[in-house]
């Protein structure tokens, strides 16, 4: 379990180190290529993963067995939609930091911008986890592993959509990497946090997959897919999102 935990942690170093590799700043297209790449995995972990296992735990409801999905689902939305209007951050490419005002150094607001979404990712590791531990039919330990495989892929370009253009603004390359890996440090907590709390709400935990799959989606819509397909018009967003679309889903179909 430990070292499932860790794989999407894993990822994010891998993708911060990006840094050390590339001397250029990070290119408009790479970049809508990773953010599409990136919402791809999302959504399809979102779906196969996270809201498919949630509808399959509560089937004992009969034709109601999308409630815990549907009230889970809309309840993560709601969460980080409260997170986003709360803590102060700044997304790449923008000059407007979001949240609450704070005297926050740009640095800062750009690593809580890539944070806010770590936490849902976070949250989705730890909650199939804690289905695999509580014995669930539905979530296997390999199903489980593939969605951190999964998360950990995708956190390689977010990774490096961090370190790379802290660096371009003036940070140095170990400054640049630490903050990288600084900002992927929640997905281990968050998934512990939430195995945690599975304990004690296991008869919930069908809400709680939901809720992370919520969660992520929000991350989706609000930023990964404005930023693969802003500026001049491209068709590099969509088909970065389809292949990590597909391999998400091929990932989870053939281990889960």
């Amino acid at each position: 379990m430990w070292i499932g935990i860790l794989i999407p942690f894993a990822g994010t170093i891998m993708g911060s180190a990006f840094v050390y590799m590339l001397k250029k700043e990070i290119s408009p297209s790479l970049q809508k290529l990773l953010s599409g790449f990136a919402a791809g995995v999302m959504v399809a972990a979102s779906v196969w993963s996270l809201l498919i296992p949630a509808m399959d735990m509560s089937e004992d409801m009969g034709r109601l067995a999308f409630i815990p999905a549907a009230v889970g689902f809309l309840l993560g939305i709601a969460f980080l939609l409260v997170l986003d209007k709360i803590i102060p951050h700044l997304h790449v490419n923008e000059e407007k930091p979001e949240g609450m005002k704070a005297s926050l150094k740009k640095t800062s607001m750009l690593v809580l911008a890539v944070t806010l979404h770590n936490i849902p990712e976070g949250m989705a590791v730890g909650a199939v986890f804690a289905g695999m531990l509580a014995d669930d039919q539905t979530i296997t330990l390999m199903g489980a592993i593939a969605l951190a495989i999964g998360i950990a892929i995708q956190n390689i370009p977010e990774g490096a959509i961090i370190s790379m253009p802290l660096c371009s603004a003036g940070s140095s390359k170990n400054k640049a990497f630490f903050y990288g890996v600084l900002s992927g440090i929640v997905e281990p907590l968050g998934a512990l946090l939430t195995i945690f709390l599975a304990e004690f709400i296991l008869p919930f935990l069908p809400y709680l997959l939901a809720f992370a799959a919520g969660a992520m989606i929000y991350v989706v819509v609000e930023e990964l897919i404005p930023e693969a397909s802003e500026g001049e018009h491209s068709n590099i967003g969509t088909v970065s999102f389809a292949i990590g679309f597909t391999v998400m889903m091929m990932l989870d179909v053939a281990l889960g």
